[in-house]
């Protein structure tokens, strides 16, 4: 094998693993989306009563006071200058 043969030889195996690892990537951002609408989705559920569980409690009070207080900051006036 000539020295060009080994390098296009390198060249592809570092490519294959540059497109696994962006396979990889790719997959990891689309189980943390889909992670987070299944909480939005939960958090919705849980917030109107049609699910309860104990371990969503605290989550869904912690939510719940989040969100109070962007409601208070953005329903608050700002101050005159």
């Amino acid at each position: 094998m000539s020295l060009v043969d080994k390098m296009k030889a390198q060249a592809e195996q570092a490519a294959a693993k540059t497109r696994e690892g962006v396979g990889e990537i790719q997959a990891k951002r689309d189980l943390a989306q889909a992670e987070g609408e299944l909480g939005r989705v939960a958090f919705d559920l849980a917030d109107r009563g049609e699910i309860a569980h104990a371990q969503l409690t605290e989550p869904v009070q912690r939510i719940r006071d989040i969100k109070g207080r962007l409601a208070g900051e953005a329903s608050s006036p700002t101050p005159a200058q």
